[in-house]
């Protein structure tokens, strides 16, 4: 699904994705029209500007995570501001890129979001990460301190894809760096998933941050 209040851009950002081979569900140009569009097709993905003309794209972050948790959104703004990303972060965005990115780029951006992999214009990925950790320092309930009795173990491996996913690399990336087949990073993630109890990879990059794993 396509958000941004510009009609020509939105309908070319809907353009280039149906032609690379994504269903485009729905487009908007208002941020609450949106969420209750978005209620109704349920989009795995949200390419959503930052500034609409009722209410804010974090606003309208807020508003789709209530009615779709497992949505990911891909904030594509003219903005790139550091408080701006921020507070994409904390509102529960997957993803940041600044309008000016390359369409080759932007298309492999709405690709690993999908994906559930977090994607931020270069330059900007270490203050989300480091936001990330910010909003990983309280303790998590669900899982336990290290050394712990009930601690999931994980394996070397999967210790050691958990690091690269922390780094923010994608499956294809990990792959590469590991000599791994593309599926056999995506079994060990979702082990890693299992064992931790969690849902998506925004959530396996925060634990990991906060266990200092990303160094």
């Amino acid at each position: 699904m396509v958000v941004d209040d510009h009609p020509m851009w939105r309908e070319g950002v809907a353009r280039d994705l149906a032609e690379a081979g994504f269903l485009v569900v729905a487009t908007s140009g208002e941020g609450r029209q949106a969420i209750r569009v978005a209620a109704a097709v349920r989009p795995d993905v949200v390419v959503l500007d930052l500034q609409l003309p009722d209410i804010s794209g974090v606003e309208v972050v807020v508003g789709l995570r209530a009615v779709l948790p497992d949505v990911r959104v891909l904030m594509l703004s003219a903005s790139g501001e550091e408080q701006s990303v921020l507070d994409a972060v904390k509102a529960g965005a997957t993803g940041y890129l600044v309008k000016s990115t390359a369409p080759g780029e932007f298309l492999d951006a709405v690709r690993r979001t999908a994906a559930g992999d977090p994607v931020f214009t270069p330059g900007l990925a270490g203050l989300a990460l480091g936001e990330y950790r910010r909003l990983a320092a309280g303790p998590d309930p669900g899982t336990a301190d290290d050394g712990e009795p009930g601690t999931p173990r994980l394996t070397g491996r999967e210790t050691e894809v958990l690091r690269l996913v922390a780094k923010g690399m994608s499956y294809k990336q990990i792959a590469q760096r590991l000599g791994l087949s593309h599926r056999t990073v995506q079994n060990h993630v979702q082990n890693t998933l299992g064992k931790l109890q969690l849902h998506n990879r925004v959530e396996l990059t925060r634990y990991a941050i906060e266990r200092g794993l990303d160094d």
